[in-house]
């Protein structure tokens, strides 16, 4: 029976969906989330205009229009006329909280305890003050403001000080090497920069203050004028910041957080159209350049209340941590749990540091109701025996999230039988690309093994097939989106006539009416989820049948010798062959004997057409600083094709080991 988990009708009647469904006019109840999402995508209009209602959305003009040009895709416009400010709806006062001088905002920890907590109005107090630094510096509506920042308390005050003024946040976390942040900052144009002096992992403080000083000279020659030099590890610099100070140009003003300039004088929230600009995030560089991903300020707090509140159940009084750096996507989503009055806990550190647990020590000493996590933190936690169901309390948790790569039935299976058997898990998937997510979690109903439950609300999501046509259950195709939904990128940086925007997303598929092609192999199920097989660009199609990576993974990862693998297509006599490399467990050799076993749970697991021709061991597989696992590096290594996304890679000089491999030569 694939049936993991199924809540509670009192857990049900609890849930803010429960409530929104009824405002609806939908009764909670079985299949209220089906009904809700189809609901949602008839009339779009009129879901997100509740969405907007029922959350409390602050705004100082209403709509003109919840969304004009309905059938264009790209070009529809949400809430036309409407004036509000992102950071506003995330510092307002939450009703039932409790006083605001006393309910917990912001807590931030690292691998040596915890750090710094914020109360709401202490945070509110803070982000005035930097936003008057920020204004004091130049940098106002229009302008850029980045960071180059651990996971800590500066870089979400920084934002949100950002955007109080109008002015677009963009981030790079400090486990970036000087070019890769290069790449995407310089695309930017930053007026001011907020740059951490470091960041710790695994036991041990990393300065970064080398890295600071040459991303502020080269910046400096790209419009930037100020430094904000975050004081966060400060003891840990040699000579503090006067060593950075004197090495920065000397027309940069450097100066320390805490010696921002202050007026006194307020910084008012500007009031923003729906579609100003509120971020730049940045595409994984795998085929050039990071592309250059505006966010707007209404798109993104719309879909973030709607997924944190309706889909993840996070309520006022939560706490909420999602093992992230801040240049990745679920950054901004951890840090929009205030807009629902939660506590957001920070993590800056290894999530097997100071010991395996790390993680579930912190589940327990910070209380935490929502947990979230790569899968492959899942699977490592499974490799390495851990059972935190015995070895710790764990009362507070509720829901447990995973993103970044398909979760494998078998960490599904694990998180109910070894962590918590009335746990909501959630697997989520989205992008970069929609700062959110298309497919999500259901609090009021069951959790399948292996699926995600849902997709997510206001959100048409289809399988399509080659020729356009809709997928049925069981059958993978491509994750396209066939109607606008309001977190679509306000475009590409610098993209004037929107043609490499619409090149990326809406030019696959031919026909009269675009539709949004994200990049996701999925595959509708009975059940109503779906199960995500990795991505279309890095499926396999040997002998011209498409295969999904993750389909291998979920084999492969069921053998207790085999820690992690990566699998890609090789160019071979006109067609492709499978190539499986495998990290084994320290002592294990890759012979013969363990290689047949390997072929035999692929092929008994999925069909012939995935066994792998060669199979090879490796000693770690490059992985993203998010914990991806980089597919298109793998390939690019085998084929001796430059690798443009290496500075994004957390491990780059382990390409070395796929290069050169005698056993994919010719002669082999």
């Amino acid at each position: 029976m694939s049936e993991l988990w199924r809540p509670t009708p009192e857990r049900v009647e609890a849930s803010a969906l429960a409530r929104f469904a009824r405002t609806l006019g939908v009764e909670p109840g079985a299949g209220v989330m089906g009904r809700l999402h189809d609901r949602s995508v008839a009339d779009p209009a009129a879901f997100w205009s509740a969405v907007w209602d029922v959350s409390g959305v602050i705004a100082s003009a209403p709509c003109t229009s919840v969304l004009h040009h309905a059938d264009r895709m790209p070009g529809a416009r949400w809430f036309e006329g409407a004036r509000l400010n992102f950071a506003e709806n995330l510092l307002r006062p939450i009703p039932g909280s409790g006083s605001e001088s006393a309910a917990p905002a912001l807590t931030s920890w690292n691998e040596f305890g915890r750090v710094r907590s914020l109360t709401r109005a202490a945070l509110r107090t803070e982000v005035a003050r930097v936003a008057r630094g920020l204004r004091a510096l130049g940098a106002g509506e229009g302008d850029v403001v980045a960071g180059f920042l651990p996971n800590v308390a500066e870089a979400v005050i920084a934002m949100l000080a950002t955007s109080t003024l109008g002015a677009t946040w963009t981030c790079c976390s400090t486990d970036f090497g000087v070019e890769g942040a290069l790449d995407r900052l310089r695309q930017a144009r930053p007026k001011v920069l907020v740059a951490g002096l470091g960041s710790v992992w695994k036991g041990r403080w990393h300065d970064g203050t080398d890295r600071v000083s040459a991303i502020s000279t080269d910046l400096a020659d790209h419009g930037l004028e100020a430094v904000i030099l975050a004081e966060y590890g400060l003891d840990q610099v040699p000579g503090g910041t006067d060593r950075l100070t004197a090495a920065l140009p000397e027309r940069l003003a450097a100066i320390e957080w805490s010696r921002l300039p202050d007026d006194g004088v307020p910084a008012p929230f500007a009031q923003l159209r729906f579609d100003h600009p509120l971020y730049i995030l940045y595409s994984s560089g795998t085929t050039g350049v990071p592309k250059c991903l505006v966010h707007g300020q209404g798109g993104t707090l719309l879909q973030h209340l709607k997924e944190l509140a309706l889909h993840t159940d996070l309520r006022a009084g939560d706490r909420i941590c999602y093992y992230t750096t801040t240049g990745w996507m679920m950054w901004n989503w951890l840090v929009s749990g205030l807009s629902v009055g939660a506590e957001i806990v920070l993590w800056d550190g290894s999530p097997l540091a100071p010991g395996p647990t790390a993680m579930w020590d912190l589940v327990d000493a910070a209380g935490l109701t929502h947990f979230g996590t790569s899968a492959k933190y899942l699977a490592t936690a499974e490799k390495l025996g851990l059972e935190p169901r015995t070895t710790h309390d764990l009362s507070s948790l509720r829901t447990i999230l995973s993103t970044g790569s398909p979760l494998l039935p078998s960490s599904f299976d694990w998180v109910y039988r070894s962590v918590k058997p009335d746990v909501h898990l959630a697997s989520i998937s989205g992008g970069t690309d929609i700062v959110s997510c298309f497919l999500l979690g259901d609090p009021t109903g069951p959790v399948h093994r292996g699926e995600l439950q849902c997709a997510g609300l206001g959100m048409s999501v289809e399988a399509w097939r080659e020729d356009g046509s809709r997928c049925d259950p069981g059958e993978p195709g491509e994750l396209v989106c066939t109607a606008p939904f309001p977190s679509m990128p306000v475009g590409f940086l610098d993209d004037v006539d929107g043609s490499r925007y619409r090149a990326a997303y809406f030019e696959h598929f031919d026909g009269e009416r675009a539709v949004w092609r994200h990049g996701d192999w999925i595959e509708p199920t009975t059940n109503g989820g779906f199960v995500v097989h990795g991505r279309s660009d890095t499926t396999l199609n040997p002998g011209g049948v498409r295969i999904g990576t993750a389909e291998i993974y979920r084999q492969v990862d069921t053998m207790d010798e085999i820690v992690d693998s990566v699998a890609i297509g090789q160019r071979w006599e006109g067609d492709l062959r499978v190539v499986l490399f495998v990290v084994l467990r320290p002592g294990l050799e890759l012979d013969d004997g363990l290689r047949d076993r390997i072929r035999r749970r692929i092929r008994e697991g999925t069909t012939p057409r995935h066994v792998p021709a060669v199979i090879l061991a490796v000693p770690d597989v490059p992985r993203t600083a998010s914990g991806k696992v980089s597919e298109i590096a793998v390939r690019r290594a085998v084929h001796a094709e430059p690798v443009s996304n290496r500075a994004t890679l957390a491990n780059p000089d382990v390409l070395a080991h796929f290069t050169d491999r005698p056993e994919l030569e010719p002669s082999a």
